[in-house]
């Protein structure tokens, strides 16, 4: 079955009833009612802070489920927004006030920390990096180089200093969102290792309700994460191979081996059928790798009148009084 018999959710436009808020993201679709949030996670890819014209087959689904499976696996560890999943691709939990950074920790020398090394710079976001190290090497510790969360545009990096100097957040909201980054990192790790997997490097968003810091967003998914296999790093470091990856870098090198990388001027490529159904079955691999679990696919031929009927029936069901 190729990527055009598969149903895709590329968009939606709901009217719930309560609705006060709604905003269509790079990936999901938020609808606000009261203090409820209502996320649906589209088939829409992004790179580069652009989104690209080809939705991919469900993605969508892999990234709500992913979230929720972390989500519900940490949630005794950080304190996170989730409530329920009343479809595949819907999340409902707590509407928090966001904090406007995003927290990257990096366990390895990857993706844009190994651009920023190559370069001949040893600081990245304000944080030292050693001498002598190769791509993809692990850091003695972790590192966590935030960055600014960008209501339009990109996001840029951002030192712990001036996040403080800013009054982003205070001293202490710092110290919280820097323990709950780790021992999510540290969680995740061990679960990714489980599995046969290393977490290379991963992002966390954080908000507040009613004053308590949380998790507001998905984690440890190929859309905020990346992932090595654990079989054989060790060889292909020594020779200085190419690590086996499970993420979506590779939808951005093939972004870059077409000429594109989000700048002004540049034309985005047009992905052949091929490589949208290659990013579909890497998404769904990498769910049943880190969960273990089979991914079973919603085949419905309409998603959205689907997710729409799940979301109210859910809504209808909170509303009714307890007996």
């Amino acid at each position: 079955m190729n990527s055009h018999s598969k149903p895709v959710l590329s968009a939606t436009d709901y009217d719930l009833p309560g609705q006060d808020m709604v905003y269509h993201g790079k990936v999901r679709d938020l609808y606000k009612i009261d203090d409820l949030l209502i996320l649906v996670a589209t088939d829409r890819i992004s790179a580069f802070d652009h989104i690209l014209p080809r939705s991919i087959p469900f993605k969508g689904q892999v990234l709500n489920q992913l979230a929720a499976y972390f989500l519900r696996a940490t949630a005794d560890d950080v304190p996170n927004w989730l409530i329920a999943t009343p479809d595949p691709n819907v999340a409902i939990g707590r509407y928090c006030d966001p904090i406007r950074i995003e927290m990257v920790i990096r366990g390895y020398l990857t993706g844009h920390a190994w651009r920023t090394y190559k370069s001949g710079q040893r600081v990245l976001c304000g944080v030292s990096m050693p001498e002598g190290m190769r791509e993809n090497d692990p850091f003695p510790t972790p590192i966590i180089t935030p960055s600014t969360k960008a209501v339009e545009g990109h996001d840029e990096d951002i030192s712990k200093e001036e996040i403080l100097k800013q009054g982003i957040v205070t001293s202490a909201q710092w110290d919280i969102l820097e323990t709950y980054t780790r021992k999510l990192f540290d969680r995740g790790t061990s679960m990714a290792r489980e599995q046969g997997l290393i977490l290379v490097d991963t992002k966390y968003e954080f908000g507040t309700w009613q004053d308590e810091i949380m998790v507001m967003d998905e984690i440890h998914t190929p859309d905020s994460s990346r992932y090595f296999h654990l079989e054989g790093f060790q060889q292909r470091q020594d020779k200085g191979e190419s690590q086996v990856q499970l993420s979506k870098e590779f939808v951005r090198e093939w972004l870059m081996d077409h000429g594109f990388q989000g700048k002004d001027g540049q034309e985005m490529p047009i992905m052949p059928e091929f490589f949208v159904d290659q990013i579909s079955e890497r998404y769904i691999q990498l769910y049943e790798q880190v969960t273990g679990q089979s991914f079973e696919p919603d085949l419905s031929t309409n998603p959205g009148e689907r997710i729409d009927q799940a979301i109210r029936r859910y809504l209808q069901d909170q509303s009714r009084p307890s007996t």
